[in-house]
């Protein structure tokens, strides 16, 4: 097989990713794997991370990915850092993929780990202090936050889910929402408006995150009086959503509203043949390293399984001629 022809082609290098690249090598397939602007995805973002098993002592987010590359490597992945501007997936067993709109590789099947991006408020202070105080994840972070007090920015069941999964560790969450009412379903509002370690503020936005190197306090304003107020915090998360990054397969593969990839039932298959989809490219629930990865070997299991039944169907077919 040429240098540009392929048997699997993986766009992304998240935990996704890089699992699929090591169960696709071991599998012999010798998989290309194209890293994407932001090679190791948002887990680069990420201090200490505690809740991935193998790590007893935790490990931070870019030392984790980068032994994640290394053992994909070790078994046989050629990792290209670059990004994908363009596919063509007409053709089964001939995807063509371009690659910084210079040249096209050719695979016969392709895995989509391209993952998503957390969507922030576009403050400076908010992306100074990102590791510092300042997340998208409190299953994530939230264990460093134990016994403090912190704020939560969103009004939807992603911020609604963020507070409770708070309010077990923290003595008091702040929430704040932008508008006069929530959009979270009915349910998860009233067991905001249950739980005693909840405090919301209404008609409220982030003025500034306060602090140096970590966060200590949020600077709010009411929009519709513009009082400012400074709340004493540790911890901010921002809880406004995600946004997957899946603008390339537009018009082309299955989505649901919010742009998330949608699978064939009990596969990571998509709806063109061949193409594949891990991570959180297609998970807007669990969203976590360990899930991501889990994904990633199906989705290298499922091509692996493609491709030897199409070599199979290629065999039969030069025994009956």
């Amino acid at each position: 097989m040429s240098e540009n022809k392929h048997k699997v082609v993986i766009i992304g290098s998240g935990p996704a990713g890089y699992t699929a690249a090591i169960y696709a090598a071991r599998a012999n397939l010798k998989p290309f794997m194209v890293t994407g602007i932001k090679m190791g995805g948002q887990l680069m973002d990420t201090t200490d991370v505690e809740n991935y098993p193998g790590y007893p002592d935790g490990i931070m987010g870019p030392q984790m990915m980068d032994d994640f590359r290394k053992q994909a490597e070790r078994m046989g992945t050629t990792i290209e850092f670059g990004h994908v501007t363009k596919v063509d997936f007409s053709e089964p067993l001939n995807h063509k993929i371009t690659i910084d709109e210079e040249r096209t590789i050719e695979s016969e099947t392709t895995i989509i780990a391209t993952g998503a991006t957390a969507k922030w408020l576009g403050l400076e202070s908010e992306q100074r202090l990102n590791g510092g105080g300042v997340s998208a994840c409190a299953v994530c972070d939230g264990f460093f936050y134990k016994g403090q007090e912190v704020a939560v920015v969103g009004g939807g069941d992603t911020a609604a889910e963020e507070a409770l999964y708070l309010a077990n560790l923290c003595p008091k969450v702040h929430l704040l929402i932008r508008r006069d009412e929530m959009r979270a379903s009915k349910v998860m509002q009233q067991r905001v408006f249950d739980n005693p370690n909840i405090k919301i503020y209404w008609n409220t936005e982030t003025d500034e995150v306060l602090g140096d190197k970590t966060v200590e306090g949020v600077r709010v304003f009411n929009n519709k009086t513009n009082e400012k107020t400074e709340i004493p915090v540790t911890g901010f998360f921002v809880a406004i959503g995600h946004k997957p990054n899946t603008e390339l397969f537009v018009n082309m593969i299955d989505m649901d509203e919010e742009g998330y990839i949608t699978a064939k039932p009990d596969s990571s298959e998509v709806n063109i043949e061949g193409v594949f989809a891990c991570g959180d490219v297609r998970d807007k629930i669990y969203r976590q390293a360990v899930t991501a990865a889990g994904t990633g070997c199906m989705a290298a299991l499922d091509a692996e399984r493609y491709i030897s039944a199409k070599e199979f169907e290629m065999k039969q077919k030069k025994v009956l001629v």
